[in-house]
């Protein structure tokens, strides 16, 4: 507001100043004399000014119409001018709209002509770094991937550009399914942009897949300094990586390293189920089994698991079945209700030989979740309390297409797994599995003749069945003896 009182103040001075001078100048009578070529000319003051303002436009334009001729003259020479300005602008102008329009050509999926785009962007713009991307992009999606891995090689002379070539190289060799090349690649990559999210996934997946377990712990460190990665989540991933690591470390025979490592896996994920199993058994190499029992307890507060409970078995490994039962009671009554804990608690006292009290402990379990180890464990029940042979047989029947329960299922592609794994087996999904019923619903078991001993009746002193190995690793559903007791 006072910034424009005083523009408006200082133009109307101005203007008043002006007039002072010219009526000045016509009250003063005096005038000028010029003298030239033997003529003599008078101007009055107000006419003399005039002349001046008309003597320096001509002087201008003079200069101006000069300069012209001295910019064309240059043109002429081939230096810059404004004459080339002009036509750089017009080809700049085409340039880009050429490249416009290959873009939309790319996104629209026609390949030849993106092509013919870029190739008349680059005769205008000569700019290789935006030109040879649209170039390499056009040829991909013209299915020419030779001409495109050539200019994604031209991309990697330019330092602005490297990046681009190296992860365009990348992408090629991935859908060639050439892993050692791409993670070369994906390596370089990361050492350009370590922050660039996709590499760093890709990195992590491809060197996950390739079994560099360290590789992948200092991938997962790094995106939770520059905080792409909870916290949570990463002491959860670190843990799953950690404990392959551990794995590998025993599979090479350094037993002591390999404990260390499983234990420092389950601190850092306690409800890790194959951490807390490894680091249990680690305790148990070392003669702890109080910490061995801590650490069990602890994981199966979160989930019970088939192979916790054998885990804790083996803690003291050659007690008596009544034994055993009174030692896991304090396992049992973390999770009173949950399916696992009646299960177990079922085979243990079939191991006991006590009937009745594993029908007690299955509850409702065969009418509301019938799976095959619930069928299982009621057919060595009926066989324990003497039931009929048919009898028998209609419960392992049963079992045998009966859906097989939890499993380790891929929550990315719902892959079953017999074993847990820090990638999926199916599609490389990385910490993905999950113990859980799996979506296909009933499934027959893959072994049905492993129940055939219960069916023919296997001898007392030989091993009973069970549906499978990893089911019932903690009890023993032994086959009673011919002289079995009567059913209650």
């Amino acid at each position: 507001m006072i910034w424009s009182f005083l523009k408006i103040a200082l133009f109307l001075a101005l203007v008043a100043a002006l007039a002072l001078g010219a009526n000045h100048l016509a009250a003063s009578g005096e005038g000028i004399r010029i003298v030239a070529l033997g003529r003599e000319y008078s101007l009055g003051p107000l006419q003399a000014v005039i002349a001046a303002l008309v003597l320096f436009a001509l002087v201008w334009v003079a200069i101006r119409v000069i300069g012209l001729i001295v910019a064309f003259l240059r043109f002429l020479n081939g230096d810059e001018t404004a004459i080339s300005r002009y036509f750089d602008r017009n080809r700049e102008r085409k340039g880009y709209q050429a490249l416009a329009e290959g873009m939309m050509a790319v996104a629209s999926g026609e390949g030849r002509l993106a092509l013919s785009k870029a190739s008349r962007a680059e005769r205008f713009l000569r700019r290789p770094e935006l030109t040879n991307l649209l170039s390499a992009q056009a040829a991909e999606v013209a299915g020419d991937t030779k001409k495109a891995t050539e200019i994604y090689k031209k991309l990697l002379t330019n330092d602005q550009t490297r990046f681009v070539g190296v992860r365009g190289l990348l992408r090629q060799k991935l859908a060639e399914g050439d892993t050692e090349t791409a993670l070369k690649l994906a390596e370089k990559a990361y050492a350009l942009k370590p922050g660039h999210l996709e590499v760093q996934d890709t990195l992590l997946q491809l060197q996950t897949g390739k079994g560099d377990w360290t590789g992948a712990r200092n991938i997962l460190r790094d995106k939770r300094l520059q905080g792409q990665m909870p916290k949570g989540l990463h002491k959860r991933r670190d843990a799953v990586l950690a404990l392959q690591e551990a794995k590998g470390v025993l599979d090479e025979g350094a037993t002591i390293e390999a404990q260390e490592a499983a234990i420092a896996a389950n601190k850092s994920s306690p409800d890790l189920i194959p951490a807390a199993a490894m680091a249990a058994r680690a305790y148990i190499a070392k003669g702890n089994g109080k910490n061995a029992a801590r650490v069990l307890t602890k994981a199966w507060t979160a989930q019970p698991h088939p192979d916790l409970a054998a885990a804790f078995a083996e803690i003291a490994p050659d007690e008596s079945p009544a034994a055993r039962l009174k030692r896991f009671e304090k396992l049992l009554a973390l999770r009173p209700e949950h399916e696992e804990t009646k299960l177990l608690r079922a085979e243990l006292n079939i191991a006991a030989e006590d009937f009745p009290a594993a029908r007690r402990a299955l509850g409702d379990l065969v009418e509301t979740h019938p799976t095959a180890r619930v069928l299982a464990i009621i057919a060595a029940v009926e066989r324990g309390e003497g039931a009929d042979d048919a009898v028998v047989r209609g419960w392992l029947a049963r079992a045998l297409t009966a859906p097989r329960g939890p499993q380790w299922c891929c929550d990315k592609c719902h892959n079953i797994q017999a074993d847990w794994t820090p990638v999926c087996d199916n599609c490389g999904g990385f910490d993905t599995l999950s113990w859980r019923e799996p979506v296909q619903g009933a499934a027959p078991l893959p072994h049905g003749a492993e129940m055939l001993p219960l069916i023919v009746g296997k001898p007392a002193a030989a091993e009973p069945p069970a549906p499978e190995a990893e089911d019932i690793p903690e009890a023993e559903i032994a086959a009673p003896p011919e002289t079995a007791p009567t059913r209650h």
